[in-house]
């Protein structure tokens, strides 16, 4: 059994640095702005961004110890380039609000006074089952107890209930006295 190591194809750089740049930035910056456009419910609890670092390292990290890299430095470097765009986006969004809104959308109401709002609903392919789960989730049996209840750009769903317990009339639930506890 042989230890001999080739150090110099294990520990320097085989592919030019700019381009090894050039392959994290585009490859980060596509698939973000692609997951951006995604069904945010898609997305879950975790954030766009978090799920795309998770991703993008896991697979460099992966290409840089399989050999699809052949040095340890060029998936290093790609692993410091896909932290370094979420870095700079996470503090541009910090200091610029509008840049905060375009990487994250605003909470999407779906529930307004007792009515499910079923536009909203179905641009982000949600059921009436799939709110009801959530609503449930929150202690909600009856429409008419939710003053709101919005898709976070996270992809959690927030409820407010209503201050009064009084019942809303059918038409305002969209409901025929429907008990869904």
């Amino acid at each position: 059994m042989s230890f001999d190591v080739d150090w110099r194809s294990f520990l320097v750089f085989e592919t030019p640095i700019p381009e090894i740049v050039l392959r994290g930035t585009l490859t980060y910056l596509a698939l973000f702005l692609l997951l951006r456009v995604v069904s945010k419910r898609e997305v879950g609890a975790m954030g766009t961004t978090d799920l795309l670092v998770i991703v993008l390292i896991a697979d460099a990290a992966q290409s840089a110890m399989a050999g699809e890299y052949t040095t340890v430095p060029d998936g290093v470097l790609l692993v410091v380039v896909i932290l370094g765009w979420a870095l700079f986006l996470d503090w541009l969004g910090y200091r610029f609000p509008t840049v905060e809104r375009l990487m994250n959308p605003d909470k999407l109401p779906l529930v307004r006074n007792g009515r499910m709002l079923r536009k909203n609903m179905a641009h982000e392919l949600i059921t009436e089952d799939d709110l009801w789960s959530q609503l449930r989730l929150h202690g909600v049996k009856e429409l008419h107890e939710v003053s709101a209840a919005y898709l976070e750009p996270d992809g959690r769903v927030s409820v407010l209930k209503a201050e009064n317990g009084e019942e809303q009339d059918e038409a305002a639930t969209g409901f025929r006295g429907a008990n869904r506890g």
